[in-house]
């Protein structure tokens, strides 16, 4: 298969907004795509290399002045053969090494080879071929039940390896796939619940309502004394947090898998800033800082027994039985199971009067898997809303190419100055709204820069977010968390956009 092939499949995923047709477009190059062409077709189409990180970034592409070739000839395996290469080179020389293999690769791709290669190795390959598209796809493509596909890839974490299970050995090999102490499992995620009572009326009464933290996802295992941590992202961090390893390794058991959160407190007990928390998962993972405390709310295996597959109240007995009960200390995530109206109402009021974000309401009758799969987790918080000015904003990638999309956003300086920048957004645009931005920023450009038009602090928009942190990123020292649009306020005028000091009174001191 040739990697010209690759590049106009993302080109046509990217310029589509149906789904349907982005399913059927990864598909179709999957069925025609080798046995050891599948996990590298696969990869780059979700984003990345098959190797994840190798090394290099914009600053060793952009030394790179090589003349496209003419005509495409590079093959898919030629390109992970070198990828390979780069990922595997180190030490000595090893620059000047992954610069000649740079210019080698680079010299023999198309002008629309090479964009799409600059793109995947830098993390800017946009192109809408997100995780649910592709296991979709994959199950098209090898004919497979997609929920096959979808438990395969939670137990073995890599889309690639699922890619490829599917495709050379069908369900049996799907099927085969079992939970690993030591394997980490993609985590089940919860959707946006509209309100407490809404979540209660769309789950009924056969529910556990659980604080939710401000903090960091991890899944911790065990097998004997061997303790081991990763993140969200299945990042492993055990080297980064002793005090997470001692507390599960002294639980009454020989092999677990726990799924919880973790975050830094304070001397009485309320959440420290959420940057706090994310400095011990840094890249320097034996940096000292504020110790971390485990919050446990769920166990996918205890001692031989395997409960992926078992419902939520199952696994919060076997849970209970290790930790203790909802209101066990210091392990157990707070919450209650089968709350009336009123008793989780006063989960949420205790949850955000600790200082917290809100709640998660969860169907006791639902297995874990994982990624969003319907409305059986649902975390409901409250969302904070601002008024902004618009300061600037850049050309789209993939299906927002020719749209003025990215904004930046400056709150009022009350001291009479320019807006002072927290954060950029792109989410919450409707194609109506990309549009007008589009047809509107130009006539209120006061220069280019760049890939951005930054503009004159005329326009308001309010954002919704879920909160702010501490950046030494932009001048007023803050950032937003989580921005997405709701809409512009032509009814207001950047004098009476929110302070700086609002966006500061959200974070938490």
């Amino acid at each position: 298969m040739l990697l010209s092939e690759v590049v106009a499949t993302s080109a046509a995923v990217g310029a589509t907004r149906s789904r349907k047709d982005k399913t059927a477009a990864l598909a179709a190059l999957l069925r025609a795509a080798g046995p050891a062409e599948v996990e590298p077709a696969t990869a780059w189409l979700a984003g990345e290399p098959r190797q994840g990180r190798i090394g290099t970034g914009w600053r060793t592409l952009s030394g790179l002045a090589t003349d496209p070739a003419p005509d495409p000839s590079l093959t898919v395996a030629e390109v992970d053969k070198t990828l390979d290469a780069l990922a595997g080179t180190s030490g000595p020389g090893s620059t000047a090494r992954r610069r000649e293999l740079l210019i080698e690769l680079f010299a023999a791709a198309t002008a629309d080879e090479q964009s799409f290669l600059h793109r995947l190795l830098t993390g800017e390959l946009r192109q809408g071929a997100l995780e649910g598209v592709m296991l979709e796809a994959i199950a098209a493509a090898a004919d497979v039940p997609a929920t096959a596909v979808r438990r395969a890839f939670m137990l073995a974490g890599r889309l690639p390896q699922t890619a490829r299970a599917a495709l050379t050995g069908g369900v049996a090999a799907l099927e085969s796939a079992r939970l690993e102490i030591g394997r980490p499992v993609r985590p089940m995620l919860a959707s946006p619940g509209a309100s407490l009572d809404a979540a209660l009326a769309g789950l009924g009464p056969e529910v556990s309502v659980e604080f939710k933290l401000d903090g960091a996802r991890i899944q911790v295992h065990r097998d004997g004394d061997e303790v081991r941590v990763w993140t969200r992202t299945l990042r492993e961090i055990t080297d980064g947090v002793p005090e997470i390893v001692e507390h599960v390794r002294a639980l009454p058991c020989r092999s677990v898998v726990l799924d919880g959160e973790t975050l830094a407190l304070d001397d009485d007990g309320r959440p420290r800033p959420f940057q706090d928390t994310m400095s011990r998962f840094g890249s320097d993972l034996g940096a000292p800082g504020e110790l971390l405390s485990p919050f446990f709310f769920d166990v996918l295996h205890l001692d031989g027994t395997d409960l992926l597959d078992a419902p939520l109240a199952h696994r919060l007995d076997a849970l209970a039985g290790l930790l203790g009960g909802p209101g066990a200390a210091p392990l157990r995530m707070p919450g209650a199971l089968r709350p009336t109206a009123a008793e989780a109402a006063a989960v949420l009021d205790d949850a955000l009067a600790a200082g917290h974000e809100g709640v998660m309401v969860k169907s006791l009758d639902a297995p874990y898997a994982a990624g969003r799969r319907g409305k059986s987790w649902q975390k409901v918080k409250p969302v904070h809303t601002l008024d902004l000015v618009v300061l600037g904003a850049e050309w789209g990638y993939g299906r927002r190419t020719g749209s003025l999309s990215n904004i930046h956003l400056g709150a009022r300086d009350p001291d009479g100055g320019e807006p002072i920048m927290v954060g950029k957004t792109f989410k919450g645009m409707s194609d109506e709204l990309l549009a007008w931005q589009t047809a509107t920023f130009p006539g209120l450009a006061r220069e280019e820069r760049g890939n951005a038009v930054l503009l004159r602090p005329e326009l308001v928009v309010e954002i919704a977010l879920d909160g702010a942190q501490r950046s030494p990123r932009y001048p007023g020292g803050v950032a937003l968390r989580f921005a997405r649009v709701l809409r512009y306020r032509p009814d207001k005028t950047p004098a009476e956009a929110d302070t700086i000091g609002t966006v500061r009174a959200l974070l938490r001191d």
